[in-house]
């Protein structure tokens, strides 16, 4: 697995740092930290149930059949991770491989599920609604609206076979639906939480529907997993979760991550929930934010080079892309750009990487950067196991829970009480 990874320039680790932050991974790893319970995904890439991942790939191959459309009901962590799979690995424009995959259920708006009801009116599509208990407000109303959208094009008979539902696997109100009407169903781990969970039906299933090779995927969390349980200087993986608290000692309270490639941006989306939900909690945690470069640097770029000094910079790129073109030259030069004419526009995006790491460095933000090879699923599948492990050693660090979500009940209680769900009065 090629994950290479510099942190050169994000100041230096002691003996001690490095005592610690084995000790972290050891605590992660063998269970005994604040919920454990939750710690399934380590092991899933060599654990998972051979049985629901035939069953997966026998899903995928009929809603492919099927379908020119999969849509995946869900939010947060039921979602996120599958995104940031797709859009990393899925052509810009259109998908040979596989239907074309969309959301709902990840926002409330109701402009969005009007135009969506539109643009799949002349389509064949399959639905997979994802929710561990079945009754979260935003997918549960989606799905409500969206199975009203079904009845009216298709046959129950028809529903049943293009309905396809990830659960608890014993209870609640998706599950009890499911079993009435047929509907097929896989599992949402127990020991897993939604923002671990793109290597569990979570996520394979939307990801195989639209022609990935999960296999792969799995190779490259097994290849990370590998490298990155392993209790001995030099894990990368301890390493970038000690830096960042390190960071954060020394005031830089907010980590922008940065990938030069568009198609990566959904993994920026993923990763904020990942830290954020993982490490912002007692007072504590840096805040997680993301940028594309070289396209925000248009827009925020005078902030991150002569802002305030609490940033630093976590930078993505890919080492091979899917595609690349020459810049062409031209009689007249009129846009002064002669001097690239040869040049691949890769190498030029490696280049302005280069400069901006330089500017920015020189400006007092501290960078960390990881490079990986190619963006297929074997080292996507690798890439992401890898914040996994990062992050759980990172929360355990600052000493808190790295799996549960406490204050996210705040504002469900607030916005229940406006809605006037029963049980939720003032």
């Amino acid at each position: 697995m090629q994950l290479i990874t510099d942190f050169s320039r994000a100041g230096n680790l002691n003996e001690t740092d490095w005592e610690n932050g084995l000790h972290a991974l050891e605590t992660l790893v063998s269970g005994q930290g604040k919920g454990s319970e939750f710690t399934g995904w380590i092991r899933l890439p060599f654990s998972y149930d051979t049985q629901e991942y035939e069953r997966i790939k026998q899903a995928a191959q009929t809603i492919r059949e099927q379908s020119e459309v999969l849509l995946c009901v869900g939010i947060g962590g039921s979602y996120l991770g599958t995104k940031a799979v797709l859009d990393s690995l899925l052509p810009y424009f259109g998908n040979p491989a596989g239907p074309e995959i969309l959301y709902a259920g990840q926002t409330l708006s109701s402009s969005y599920l009007r135009e969506l009801k539109d643009y799949l009116a002349d389509k064949d599509y399959s639905v997979n609604v994802i929710s561990k208990s079945g009754t979260t407000t935003e997918p549960a109303l989606a799905y409500r609206v969206i199975a009203e959208w079904m009845q009216e094009k298709y046959t129950e008979e028809e529903i049943r076979t293009r309905t396809f539902i990830t659960t608890d696997k014993e209870k609640g109100a998706l599950k009890t639906l499911a079993d009435e009407k047929g509907y097929e169903t896989f599992v949402v781990p127990d020991d897993i939480g939604g923002r671990y969970s793109f290597l569990s039906a979570v996520g394979l299933l939307p990801i195989a529907a639209a022609g990935v090779d999960i296999d792969a995927l799995l190779r490259g969390a097994q290849d990370a997993s590998a490298l990155y349980t392993t209790k001995e200087e030099g894990n990368a993986a301890v390493e970038y979760a000690l830096h960042r608290n390190r960071l954060l000692q020394e005031g830089k309270d907010i980590e922008l991550f940065v990938a030069y490639e568009p198609n990566l941006m959904t993994i920026g989306e993923w990763f904020k929930q990942l830290f954020g939900e993982s490490e912002g909690k007692e007072g504590k945690g840096i805040f997680p934010a993301s940028l594309q470069f070289t396209t925000d640097l248009h827009s925020m770029g005078q902030m991150i080079q002569e802002g305030q000094r609490n940033l630093f910079e976590t930078v993505l790129f890919v080492e091979e892309p899917v595609g690349d073109l020459t810049v062409p030259k031209t009689e007249e030069d009129l846009d002064g750009l002669n001097y690239l004419a040869g040049a691949s526009l890769h190498e030029v995006n490696e280049k302005a990487r280069r400069g901006v790491l330089k500017a920015h460095v020189a400006g007092g933000v501290p960078n960390i950067f990881l490079q990986i090879a190619k963006a297929d699923a074997y080292h996507i599948g690798a890439l992401l196991y890898f914040f996994m492990i990062a992050c759980g050693v990172s929360a355990t660090l600052l000493g808190v829970n790295p799996f549960n979500q406490p204050g996210v009940e705040a504002y469900k209680v607030s916005m229940f009480r406006e809605l006037g769900k029963p049980g939720f009065t003032e």
